[in-house]
C-alpha cells in the first residue's frame, strides 16, 4: 500500500469511526494515527480532517444533488464516509487526479463496504467529477 493509500485509508475510519462516537473529531483521528510512525502520513491525515471538518456541509451538498433516489443520510455509514473522503479530494486537493481519486475511494469501498459498494461509490464520484471540480483539476 502506497504511503497515501495508507493516508486515505486512515482518513476513512476516523470519519467512519467518528459517526459512532461521541467526541470531537481530532481525538478520534489521534486515536486512529496512534500507531503510525510516518509523520508525513499523520500530517496529511490532520490536514485531510481539517479539510474535511471545515467543508463538511458543502461536501455532504455536493453528494446529496448527485444521489439518485437516496439521501445523504439512508446510505451505509462506509459508502457515506467515503463519498466523503473522494468528494473532498476531488474539490480540495489540487494535485491528485481524478482518476486515482477514483480509484482510491473504490477500493476502499469494496475492502469496508457491501459487494456492491464500489460500484455505487465510482458511479456518485464518476457523476462528481464530471459536472463539479475544479478545472484545473481536469488537466492533471
Amino acid at each position: 500500500m502506497t504511503r497515501r493509500s495508507r493516508m486515505r485509508e486512515l482518513v476513512f475510519k476516523t470519519l467512519f469511526q467518528n459517526e459512532f462516537r461521541n467526541e470531537q473529531i481530532q481525538d478520534v483521528l489521534s486515536e486512529v494515527l496512534g500507531s503510525e510512525k510516518t509523520a508525513s502520513i499523520r500530517r496529511d491525515a490532520r490536514r485531510y480532517i481539517q479539510g474535511l471538518s471545515r467543508n463538511a456541509r458543502l461536501i455532504d451538498q455536493v453528494i446529496s444533488q448527485h444521489l439518485e433516489n437516496w439521501s445523504i443520510d439512508r446510505l451505509a455509514s462506509v459508502d457515506r464516509n467515503v463519498l466523503r473522503l473522494g468528494t473532498y479530494e476531488l474539490l480540495f486537493e489540487m494535485d491528485i487526479p481524478i482518476e486515482v481519486t477514483i480509484d482510491e475511494a473504490v477500493e476502499i469501498a469494496k475492502r469496508y463496504g457491501t459487494e456492491n459498494s464500489g460500484k455505487f461509490v465510482n458511479g456518485v464520484l464518476d457523476k462528481i467529477a464530471k459536472t463539479t471540480v475544479p478545472e484545473e483539476k481536469l488537466y492533471l
